[in-house]
């Protein structure tokens, strides 16, 4: 978050306007994210998949604690009924099976026995991923998107993505 705000301070173009490159560079940053789940994961003794189980339900964990909990308990505790706390909760979903899929393409990107077919659609499931949140915003702003819908297209992409990375976890792990 330092590093953000430090680096990438909030654009102050037009209203209504998008910074492609600004929030380009910024989901760039989340290639660092990346490098801490790989050192988690290495330090960690145990089979792959328990590495994948304990870091992503960590990282999601954390971030949920960190963007998430506060509005939803505050918010949510309220008089008023709103839509936007179960889009909340449903969004919170989706991210953990997103984090459950990063752990994976990074557990799979890092083991030394991957076949070089391989390395390619797991680079680019990886880069997907990373840059999801980029592709979101910006198909969003592109095509003025509702919440629902913005919501309904974020859980598309991430469930094609879990799948994917799915066939390719589950081929890997018994082809071994």
């Amino acid at each position: 978050m330092l590093f953000l705000a430090t680096f990438f301070p909030t654009w102050e173009g037009g209203a209504g306007l998008y910074d492609f490159v600004g929030e380009f560079m910024k989901a760039t940053v989340d290639l660092a994210d990346l490098v801490g789940l790989h050192l988690v994961m290495s330090r960690n003794a145990g089979k792959g998949e328990y590495k994948i189980m304990v870091a992503a339900t960590g990282w999601a964990t954390a971030e949920l604690v960190m963007s998430r909990c506060i509005p939803l308990w505050v918010g949510a505790r309220g008089i008023e009924f709103d839509w936007k706390y179960i889009q909340m909760s449903i969004d919170s979903n989706i991210s953990l099976v997103h984090y459950i899929v990063m752990a994976a393409l990074v557990w799979m990107f890092t083991r030394y026995d991957l076949p070089k077919h391989y390395r390619l659609p797991v680079t680019f499931l990886l880069g997907l991923s990373i840059y999801k949140t980029f592709l979101m915003e910006s198909f969003g702003h592109l095509f003025l998107l509702g919440s629902w819908t913005a919501l309904l297209v974020k859980a598309l992409l991430t469930g094609l993505l879990s799948l994917s990375s799915l066939t390719l976890f589950v081929t890997l792990v018994h082809s071994n």
